[in-house]
């Protein structure tokens, strides 16, 4: 197979990866608790089922994913004292294609029953009883897999005196729970839930809250894991009042799509970009590859105009969805694609795979060493999108100040990604005639394409990194992160944002807000080492130090709170001054 088709498949690949969460709203499960009958006598068993039903084309991973970076579905009960758990029911599964995904999906139906089989102590006296469940769940389509969440009920199960009648509910439901597989409980399965679950800021008002904090000074935010060091250098900026200048702080609107076009410039110096200028030209058909610098000039302008529509016509949609293009990189199957296409592209540099790309743009073109204009303008738009991944900090940047600035009111803002891309449009039109002043060959041109391999296989091994950090992060043990909470709690940190607030109002203490959920793992990874480190907590002495669970980032008071912070991820760090002393 030629090169230059596993390029293009390679990248077409990485075009067709899911971009989790990208402007989406994660998925809920409707539940239905049930009871098997409406009485149960002491020393026997009774069944407890949950009725599960998402959209059609949804469905949630099995209890045992093929892939253990993957949520598995999990019940979880807490039984009150004189009963226990004596087993689980989970439905057959079966196997999901997923795009990108080397191996079929292992999953449940978007409508299963599970269940449990509890065991009531001959003790128990007769009276209602409530069981608290929660399923844990991740639900996915065929093209992508979105964040964990879960779903909490109650059963409430009767227990009645020796030789009371007792009647069977929904038999059709016990039924199908009969036909699943029975499991045997873990630890897991009665541990307690999360304790956020029961804080008093999931009780109290949103608009409560945000009165709360209104009268709260908004010193500094952060987010992602942060090292000691880093974080010190948080809390010393937000007591002293230093802010990180933004590069658009203060300028006009023409300095600002000045400032953006001569960024987009700047960008074609980057790794991911100047190294690949020959290749795609000759790709394309351009360069020394045209038959006349007219035609040159014109597949290079193809090429640079595809490239500033894509940032274009992406910004458009970030903005007006008010989604966010750095998603894209939340993606570890994104980062492992970029990784593997440099790869590639790394081992040509060093001529272990040949590369001819004048055969091929020949072939593509209309006559010997001629590309065509429908080729040129895929490649632009493949190379913009490949160039972005690269330039994330830059782009991301950007796109957020673009979509701050409309929020504003201010119209231009949806200018400013296509100016970025025109800036790293602007030398394609010239290379493409070859009027660029380069040196003459030469063997030095060997090593020169030497070093820019060992450039790009560094790229390579970036992106790897990435996405294994990715996929590691996935892996974490919700019980793990609860419990590191519970220690922080012992330790006088407080769960209710509401009476922390009012602490600091009370006592002129300063506040850090620590945004947290179950499936984080640099949540629990920040507590066991950062929150852990005695210079960080002598620093955070004097605060008053709040743990909100934001399980599900999309549900009332999270989505609020993280909105009114301008929070994408978690974990977030918030500290706010505390208000001023009244007169």
């Amino acid at each position: 197979m030629k090169f230059s088709v596993v390029l293009l498949v390679a990248a077409g690949l990485v075009l067709g990866l899911p971009m989790a969460g990208a402007g989406q709203t994660r998925p809920r499960a409707e539940v239905v608790p049930v009871v098997e009958a409406d009485g149960v006598h002491a020393g026997q068993t009774i069944r407890v089922a949950v009725k599960v039903t998402l959209p059609p084309a949804l469905h949630v991973q099995s209890d045992a994913p093929r892939d253990p970076s993957f949520i598995a579905t999990a019940l979880s009960l807490m039984p009150p004292d004189g009963f226990t758990v004596g087993a689980l029911f989970y439905p057959e599964p079966f196997e999901l294609k997923q795009e990108g995904l080397p191996e079929p999906l292992v999953v449940f139906g978007h409508e299963f029953v599970t269940g449990a089989r509890l065991t009531i102590g001959d003790g128990v006296a007769p009276g209602e009883y409530v069981v608290p469940g929660r399923l844990r769940y991740q639900a996915c389509d065929d093209k992508v897999c979105y964040a964990p969440a879960n779903a909490q009920f109650e059963w409430r199960v009767r227990v009645v005196a020796a030789g009371a009648a007792v009647s069977a509910l929904e038999p059709a439901t016990f039924q199908a729970l009969a036909a699943n597989r029975e499991i045997a409980p873990t630890a897991a399965t009665t541990a307690a839930f999360p304790i956020a679950a029961a804080a008093p800021v999931r009780a109290a008002a949103p608009t409560d809250v945000m009165a709360a904090l209104d009268r709260f000074e908004l010193r500094g935010t952060t987010g992602g894991y942060l090292g000691r060091d880093d974080f010190l250098q948080f809390i010393s900026d937000a007591e002293s009042g230093v802010a990180a200048a933004g590069l658009f702080d203060g300028r006009g609107p023409l300095a600002i799509l000045l400032i953006v076009l001569l960024g987009g410039l700047a960008l074609n110096l980057t790794p991911c970009v100047l190294p690949m200028i020959p290749i795609n030209l000759a790709i394309i058909g351009a360069g020394a590859q045209a038959q006349s610098r007219s035609r040159g000039f014109l597949l290079g302008s193809t090429y640079g105009g595809a490239m500033a529509l894509v940032y274009g016509l992406l910004g458009l949609v970030v903005i007006l969805t008010a989604g966010t293009f750095g998603t894209i990189n939340a993606s570890p199957w994104f980062n492992l694609a970029i990784a593997v296409v440099f790869v590639v592209l790394a081992l040509g540099m060093f001529d272990v795979i040949p590369i001819d790309f004048s055969k091929w743009s020949g072939q593509a073109g209309t006559g010997g060493g001629r590309g065509t204009f429908g080729l040129a303008f895929t490649m632009g738009a493949i190379a913009a999108l490949l160039a972005g991944a690269c330039v994330a900090p830059v782009v991301i940047q950007v796109v957020l100040f673009s979509s701050s600035l409309y929020a504003g009111g201010t119209s231009m803002a949806l200018a400013l990604p296509f100016f970025l891309g025109l800036g790293m449009a602007l030398p394609w039109p010239l290379a493409g005639a070859g009027i660029a002043a380069l040196p003459k060959p030469g063997p030095w041109m060997v090593r020169v394409k030497q070093v820019m391999g060992v450039v790009i296989l560094g790229t390579a091994v970036y992106y790897g990194y990435l996405a294994y950090g990715i996929f590691d992060n996935r892996n974490v043990d919700a019980s793990a992160v609860s419990g590191s909470v519970k220690e922080k709690l012992a330790e006088g940190w407080t769960d209710s944002l509401a009476e922390g607030l009012a602490v600091s109002a009370r006592d002129g203490k300063p506040v850090l807000i620590d945004f947290w959920a179950t499936w984080c793992k640099n949540c629990l990874t920040m507590d066991k080492t950062t929150f852990a480190n005695t210079d960080v907590k002598a620093a955070l002495d004097g605060y008053v130090k709040i743990k909100v669970q934001a399980e599900d980032m999309d549900a009332e008071p999270a989505a609020s709170l993280l909105a009114r912070f301008k929070a994408v991820g978690l974990p977030t760090y918030v500290i706010l001054g505390p208000p001023a002393a009244a007169p």
